[in-house]
């Protein structure tokens, strides 16, 4: 009988949940060929003419004896066998923090653009899908808006109100609050544009006064249910199950139900932490789309804001809506405060740089 070969690497991953990052490996790699030969453009590997918050970032990894070893042994952990021999996009893998940082240098300066393929929202993630699945990355990651971001705001291709996004975002400027005829539409940098509001009424809430249901806090995918959730749990094992001290006491949307703020909390997290159980160790191979698999265990050791509501009705009593960050959208903002009286479908907060999980 043949001996098993490597773990297949389909060019379709049918469990990006939330589209992140592209189901189609191939359009990360047409991506990323891009990002490559700007590197190469501003002059290769190693360039000294990095961003300054890069600089930094390399001298701390250099000047830190934990961190430098972490930041190659990261790397050195993931497989020279196929498919890791090639990173999560199919290119030949980045095998050293160097060419890591020469591709953070020129996404920190760059705002998304539209993308007919797909959107590449966390481009940082693509990068980093490999080493978090190792030790290293894992012990790593879990180390304690500006204006320039408008150029992509234009109505030429590859621009936002270009023809090929307008295509896809139809009747922009009679959907969300805008200025149709300033320039860029009136919005202050890229974050602005992303976290745009919907003109009054065109979001209908369901049930508005029926206590009995739980709204959807933002547009998503149910990701699990769990019950009898303990106050303290292993939440590194593989099940990924729910420790409640962890998650309220180390951690937008609307609001889900009708009721009252009684304590908003920003907690302090990781970005780019995935579970142990979704890296090389697991049999099926390490999670293409990290850390999508591993929402369960971020709860417990991400960046996260919470809302704790007295529901109006009784039989829920005291919930919290936790908003958790994901890899480079992480940022939480809290809209709400102590005390105050909330409806179904006001506004509790945002995401800056995109949307996560909660």
């Amino acid at each position: 009988m043949a001996a098993p070969g490597p773990p297949r690497f389909p060019h379709l991953i049918h469990h990006r949940v939330g589209g992140w990052l592209p189901k189609d490996h191939r359009v990360l790699e047409s991506w990323l060929s891009k990002k490559f030969k700007k590197v190469q453009q501003r002059g290769g590997i190693p360039n000294f003419s990095w961003h300054p918050v890069i600089t930094e970032f390399r001298e701390l990894i250099e000047n830190d004896a934990d961190l430098y070893m972490v930041f190659h042994q990261m790397f050195e952990q993931v497989p020279t066998k196929p498919p890791y021999n090639n990173d999560p996009t199919g290119k030949p893998q980045i095998r050293n923090y160097m060419k890591m940082l020469s591709l953070f240098d020129c996404i920190l300066t760059e705002a998304p653009e539209y993308e007919d393929n797909d959107l590449v929202g966390f481009p940082i993630n693509a990068i980093l899908d490999w080493p978090m699945g190792t030790p290293a990355g894992l012990a790593g990651f879990m180390n304690p808006k500006s204006p320039d971001s408008r150029y992509v705001l234009t109505t030429e291709d590859p621009g936002w109100f270009g023809p090929s996004a307008s295509s896809a975002l139809p009747n922009f400027d009679s959907t969300f609050i805008c200025s149709p005829t300033a320039p860029y539409k009136g919005f202050q940098s890229w974050d602005d544009f992303f976290t745009r509001r919907f003109l009054p009424g065109l979001r209908p809430v369901v049930f508005p006064d029926d206590d009995n249901i739980i709204n959807s806090a933002c547009e998503s995918t149910a990701y699990a249910i769990a019950r009898d959730i303990k106050l303290r749990d292993e939440f590194w094992l593989k099940s990924e199950p729910y420790s409640l001290l962890h998650m309220t006491t180390r951690s937008l949307n609307s609001s889900p139900v009708n009721g009252t703020v009684k304590r908003t909390l920003m907690i302090p997290g990781t970005y780019y932490a995935e579970s142990p159980f979704m890296g090389f160790i697991n049999p099926d191979g390490p999670d293409p789309g990290a850390p999508n698999l591993s929402q369960g265990f971020i709860t417990q050791v991400a960046a996260r804001a919470l809302v704790f509501i007295e529901v109006d009705n009784p039989k829920i009593g005291l919930m919290c809506f936790m908003a958790i960050g994901m890899a480079e959208v992480s940022t939480c903002e809290i809209g709400v405060s102590e005390g105050q009286r909330i409806k179904k479908g006001e506004e509790l907060g945002m995401f800056h740089f995109g949307g996560s999980t909660h």
